[in-house]
């Protein structure tokens, strides 16, 4: 399921809200947490002056968050004008003007941090899911990103992982079962659990999480339809592969943990459908961007 499935999710916290309506509300919080009762800084300058703006990529990167952008200028000044030189999910080289930005001087430098934290951020994202796209190019297997992402920014990194190329898991715990360690402990067995799952007829994804080849054999003959293999080596991805492709109903199989870009392509090439990482999404090293006022009118 993608971004946009999920905003029109019967289930869902947030169907009410459009992409953009989701953007404002990000947009609002971010703002109000950094501009306050008001910009002091801004004071400063002149109310009426006018400048232009640019935004600079300062290494390469895959472009994400133009809509944020956008919003922050023209929350703090709706006549803000914003021409961008790069789409969407375009790759920019260091040293590229990614954007030009006309308006008043005073909103152009409050609305600056919050619209540079969330190019950076989902650019970064978008970026690392990119290059773990590119690392598997060529097989069958899809890179998908988890629910470790940073607070009250899941659906915007998740939006991210999509522009560079990702597919989105569960994007909450209200959309899917995903049947863990403690979850088997607590119901007894995973026949017991998922004996549970189906029971429960939530019309949604019943993932279960295996750590071993026997439950991997446990798991498909409970009726487990889709499977993630946790923290297996490449040896035992083989063998859960080739185990999986025997039953008479194969399993979705999903490898998870302790993959990295130097050992997806490895993984990658065991034959398993899709590869979750939380890296994806996590261990974000922001994108190095700046923005410099060009001219004063």
């Amino acid at each position: 399921m993608t971004l946009f499935n999920h905003l029109h999710s019967p289930n869902s916290p947030i169907e009410s809200e459009t992409f953009q309506q989701l953007v404002a509300k990000q947009v609002t919080a971010a703002l109000e947490e950094d501009v306050g009762s008001g910009d002091l800084t801004a004071l400063l300058i002149p109310a009426n002056q006018q400048a232009i703006a640019v935004i600079t990529a300062r290494e390469e990167a895959v472009i994400c968050g133009t809509a944020w952008v956008d919003a922050c200028f023209k929350q703090i000044h709706q006549e803000s004008e914003i021409h961008w030189f790069v789409q969407e999910g375009e790759r920019v080289q260091a040293n590229q003007v990614v954007c030009e930005i006309n308006g008043l001087a005073r909103a152009l430098l409050t609305a600056e941090r919050c619209a540079l934290n969330f190019l950076q951020t989902l650019s970064a994202t978008a970026t690392q899911t990119r290059q773990y796209v590119d690392a598997i190019s060529g097989t069958q297997a899809k890179i998908l990103d988890t629910r470790k992402t940073i607070p009250h920014l899941r659906i915007a990194q998740k939006y991210a992982v999509t522009v560079g190329g990702g597919q989105n898991q569960r994007m909450a715990l209200y959309d899917g079962i995903l049947i863990k360690e403690n979850h088997i402990t607590a119901a007894g067995s995973i026949q017991a659990v998922m004996n549970q799952a189906f029971a429960l007829n939530a019309g949604k994804s019943i993932q279960i999480e295996v750590e071993t080849l026997s439950q991997l054999e446990e798991a498909l003959s409970a009726g487990a339809r889709s499977i993630l293999l946790d923290n297996f080596n490449v040896d035992a991805l083989i063998q859960a592969v080739a185990l999986n492709s025997l039953h008479s109903r194969p399993a979705i199989l999903e490898a998870s943990g302790g993959i990295h870009l130097q050992n997806v392509r490895e993984i990658a090439q065991t034959g398993v459908d899709r590869i979750s990482i939380g890296s994806l999404t996590k261990n974000v090293l922001a994108i190095d961007l700046s923005m410099r006022i060009k001219t004063i009118n």
